[in-house]
């Protein structure tokens, strides 16, 4: 008896039989574009470089801007503190001031308390009338 070999049938794909793991792309077919269509592509191209170019001046004058109000702001609030320190400065002195004047009162006046109370009241009316209208005027700079 004769034996015969049976071939088994391969089972690869054609994309596998072509020696490609994927499917060729389609090709494009070449078509003539007129001239005007052409030119105004191009123009349009151009359209879109020159905003490109307008945005990025615009973004870099936005953070030249930035950097000039920040650089503002710590100038005025460098300001503000060396004020705030001189008119603290003042305060103080005033407070020293009135101490002073009310332990001299009370030394001389003995018995009479009432000139004494109204005197380191009329100092201390002053004294927060000053401190009041600081506090206003810093408040008006921070918020506006």
């Amino acid at each position: 008896m004769a034996t015969r070999t049976v071939k088994k049938k391969s089972r690869k794909t054609t994309a596998a039989r072509r020696g490609t793991s994927r499917p060729q792309a389609a090709r494009r077919v070449q078509t003539t574009v007129p001239r005007e269509a052409r030119a105004a592509y191009l123009e349009l191209q151009r359209g879109v470089k020159r905003l490109e170019k307008t945005i990025g001046d615009i973004r870099k004058s936005l953070r030249q801007a930035e950097k000039k109000i920040q650089a503002d702001a710590r100038r005025r609030v460098r300001d503000l503190r060396r004020d705030a320190q001189t008119q603290l400065k003042r305060l103080e002195t005033r407070r020293k001031e009135a101490m002073r004047t009310v332990q001299k009162l009370s030394a001389a006046a003995g018995e009479s308390w009432k000139d004494v109370r109204r005197t380191a009241d009329s100092i201390l009316a002053d004294a927060r009338e000053t401190a009041t209208t600081i506090a206003e005027r810093f408040r008006a700079v921070l918020a506006g």
